[in-house]
């Protein structure tokens, strides 16, 4: 799945926009001082780019702290990946159980289901015929039909995933779940856990949603820039983390047609996209309810996305198909 990302980290959110560069250089200095020491390190996993930064005082505790987050990234790549034949996920989706599924996936298939369940089945892990359906057809150069469409759709409905501690089950034939809406940002959870543990103070987690601890090398907050989803150098806001987590999703991530009328973020009511909007930035204390949340809040639409978000207990940031953006009360908004 291409990702484009929406969420920049910023220095100063008025000047120069950066990945990566600024905790590397702050490590050169930090050696002369004793100061903190910055490592750094981009990857792919998960069908997406990620980028980790993290400080410690000792350079070579930070080296291997680093390494235990990108190998609890491979760990959930395993058991969640859609694009690694062997992973658990994809085991699921081809024999329709799984036995004795590992501890992570029973973790976030359970949550999924709650979040099913609260949501009135607006958030759905099981809409991967619709993905099968309108990526099949682009091949084709082509929008899938309205019976092609229709008959994905009867293989959706997240009450026919079964989730049991020994046996996974798909009760409908040529069901088949995809969590590339949610494990993201259960990645960026562990990730932030196994730092902490590890005694990590300082870090900025991107993997495909965003986690910090403490504070950047530079002075202030970590404070993110969110990308307009219609123009890759503009920004709307800029949005300061305060210890929180924030995922993002938008139409132009993965579309179908050229208009951005049909994405990736599939209604498994209607088995089309939602029409309204165009980006959905989500804050909230951790990165898998951000993850899943911004799915519900697409289908809520502008009309009724913030006073969704204040029932979940949320910050949300909306932008509709016009570019137009409104963003709830308590979501700690900066210039940019």
């Amino acid at each position: 799945m291409k990702r484009r990302s929406f969420m920049q980290f910023g220095l100063g959110m008025g000047a120069s926009h950066l990945a990566l560069g600024a905790p590397a250089a702050a490590a050169s200095a930090a050696a002369e001082t004793g100061a903190l020491q910055w490592v750094s390190r981009r990857l792919n996993a998960m069908g997406t780019s990620m980028n980790l930064q993290l400080a410690h005082a000792d350079a070579a505790h930070a080296a291997r702290a680093m390494e235990a987050a990108i190998a609890e990234i491979r760990h959930i790549e395993d058991q969640m990946s859609l694009f690694r034949p062997d992973s658990a996920i994809c085991r699921l989706n081809r024999d329709g159980y799984l036995d004795h599924p590992p501890a992570d996936l029973l973790e976030i298939l359970k949550l999924a289901k709650e979040v099913s369940r609260r949501s009135q089945g607006t958030f759905d892990v099981t809409v991967q015929p619709l993905w099968l359906a309108f990526a099949s057809a682009q091949k084709q150069g082509r929008l899938p039909t309205r019976a092609e469409v229709l008959g994905a759709r009867q293989k959706v409905g997240w009450r026919a995933l079964q989730v049991k501690d020994d046996r996974v089950r798909l009760e409908r034939p040529g069901m088949g779940i995809t969590l590339n809406g949610i494990a993201q940002g259960y990645a960026a959870d562990k990730v932030k856990a196994r730092l902490q543990g590890m005694g990590i103070a300082h870090a900025l987690i991107d993997a495909g949603e965003w986690a910090a601890l403490g504070q950047p090398a530079h002075a202030g907050d970590w404070t993110l820039g969110v990308a307009s989803p219609r123009g890759a150098h503009a920004l709307l806001a800029g949005i300061a983390l305060q210890g929180r987590c924030v995922a993002t999703s938008a139409d132009d991530q993965c579309s179908f047609s050229a208009d951005f009328c049909h994405h990736h973020i599939f209604d498994p009511r209607t088995g089309y996209s939602p029409k309204d909007l165009s980006c959905v930035s989500v804050m909230a204390p951790t990165c898998v309810m951000a993850d899943a949340l911004t799915k519900v809040l697409f289908m809520a639409g502008s009309a009724q996305a913030l006073a969704l978000a204040k029932d979940w207990g949320v910050e949300v940031l909306v932008v509709d198909k016009q570019g137009r953006w409104q963003a709830s009360a308590g979501l700690p908004l900066r210039q940019v």
